[in-house]
């Protein structure tokens, strides 16, 4: 069973987006190099966004099933656009902020699940996908 959204232009470069199942909204418009005014996500940034909170939520539920805790993970994510030979997104670099206390075989399977993503996968492969893991106190 598929999740349907519904997406409304509302003028300006922008879109509201609205989740079928529980009716929050998103708000994106055009990026400024492109005609945007900066004030919200543009589509192409919540691809990164997406691939972010896509590992860290698959990161979250290896934690859960593993008795780990992992509050306070924080994910950074960069996104590169490229224009030749058509518009598109050509880097994502991602840093995972886990937390320091976890054991090298702990780390190892947080990192493998995060790997997993889904979106990663479901992205085409001249985007190239960097991420990097980094143990802190959070």
């Amino acid at each position: 069973m598929g999740v349907k959204a519904t997406v409304e232009y509302q003028g300006d470069l922008i879109c509201k987006s609205t989740h079928g199942p529980s009716g929050q909204s998103i708000i994106t418009e055009a990026p400024v190099d492109n005609g945007g005014q900066g004030r919200y996500f543009s589509p192409t940034d919540l691809v990164g966004v997406s691939a972010a909170t896509c590992a860290m939520t698959i990161i979250g539920i290896a934690a859960k099933n593993n008795g780990l805790d992992v509050a306070g993970m924080t994910a950074e994510v960069e996104k590169e656009m490229v224009a030749d030979p058509v518009r598109r997104i050509a880097k994502l670099i991602m840093t995972i902020n886990l937390p320091a206390h976890l054991s090298e075989a702990d780390r190892q399977k947080l990192e493998a699940a995060g790997n997993g993503c889904p979106v990663k996968k479901s992205l085409h492969p001249d985007c190239e996908f960097i991420v990097e893991y980094r143990y802190k106190n959070l």
